[in-house]
């Protein structure tokens, strides 16, 4: 077990991490969910003691190792960008974790095997890491992490450089794999996709704070706040400020007659919608209903972005198959009350319950 209590640290006068408290179970996977910048690689580098805490603790298995270096943990990371040993062979670069312990030649050859195979590897074990492309190289990174079966295992973006369906072909495999290992994993990205396609529990972060820790569908359908809910949706968020007063609620930017909101409470609040919950004509009787203009169409093939304006707000609807709308066309365009979030003019999360 990691366990991670009131985390702080800074450099220079930039502060990188702020109080942070986390405890993740071996065994366990655990996604770092957050835009660049947000703090996921700095919490990597102090989970396995490259870099010190300006305060705070790490422990694990309730063992206090906050200063203990990384050469003294049992730690694999494996980075967006690959490091290899340039001059060993792909074979000895995946079973160097293995010599290093001393373990014996029939382990080497069977564990370099399996991974090589899970990683198609074969073909390469005997050439240097130079004459690999990039993606080979970063497999190659993997692999090595893979047989240390080391007892914390941080992956910081480590699928970005692989091709589509290799990369596809891992986010269904490394759950698994290191599950089975009892490793802690730690897997940071960018990409709210990714983190649902990997599952486990998810921790988004922004500027340094973790807004949100639990089991990742939770997170992504329950967000406590409104960072979260936005560093949870790709495509973005869809956000309407609204403000209400006497049994009624305006949107606090854009054309009031062009739309149909419940009433709220007097006050200011935001509502908030996902993309793919943003679907053509009126919908059911208590749903929102709004006149968008139309700024672009993108197809994707399977899928289409139709990209809208709500006065000086743009919003996005994900549309199955083929939506052509020309620029400027005007829509009408529904929400029903169901897929609505709510919060507060803090940003704190509200039922529509407690909201009405």
């Amino acid at each position: 077990m990691l366990e991670l209590t009131e985390v702080t640290r800074r450099v220079g006068g930039e502060l990188h991490l702020d109080r942070i408290s986390l405890r993740l179970e071996r065994g366990s996977l655990n996604v770092l969910l957050g835009p660049t910048l947000a703090g996921k690689t700095s919490l990597m580098r102090v989970m396995a003691g490259l870099d010190p805490p300006s305060s705070g603790t790490v422990s694990f298995n309730d063992v206090d190792v906050t200063g203990r270096p990384v050469r003294e943990r049992n730690v694999a990371m494996v980075y967006q960008q690959f490091i290899n040993y340039p001059g060993l062979s792909v074979r000895e670069n995946i079973a160097s974790p293995l010599r290093v312990r001393g373990a014996n030649k029939r382990m080497i050859t069977t564990e370099v095997a399996r991974a090589a195979a899970l990683l198609r590897l074969e073909p390469y074990l005997d050439r240097k890491p130079s004459e690999l492309s990039g993606g080979q190289q970063q497999r190659v990174a993997l692999a090595r992490a893979i047989v240390k079966k080391a007892d914390l295992v941080l992956l910081d973006e480590p699928l970005a450089n692989l091709d589509y369906k290799l990369r596809e072909e891992l986010r269904e495999e490394l759950p698994r794999l290191f599950a089975d290992s009892g490793s802690v994993v730690v897997y940071a990205t960018t990409e709210p996709t990714e983190a649902l396609l990997l599952g486990g529990s998810t921790a988004t972060m922004r500027e340094g704070a973790i807004t949100q820790f639990g089991k990742t569908i939770d997170v992504f359908r329950k967000p406590q706040d409104l960072v979260t809910a936005v560093t949870f949706s790709d495509p973005p968020l869809n956000v309407l400020p609204v403000r209400a007063s006497a049994g009624k609620t305006w949107p606090r930017s854009g054309p009031e007659a062009n739309c149909a909101l419940r009433p709220l409470p007097d006050g200011h609040w935001t509502l908030a919608f996902r993309p793919h919950h943003l679907r053509l004509g009126e919908g059911g009787p208590r749903a929102l209903r709004f006149m968008l203009n139309v700024v672009s169409s993108e197809i994707t093939g399977s899928e289409s972005y139709v990209h809208l304006a709500f006065g000086d707000l743009r919003w996005v609807m994900l549309a199955h198959g083929v939506q052509v709308h020309p620029a400027g066309a005007t829509l009408t365009a529904h929400v029903e009350p169901e897929r609505v979030m709510t919060f507060d003019q803090d940003g704190l999360a509200v039922t529509l319950r407690e909201a009405a």
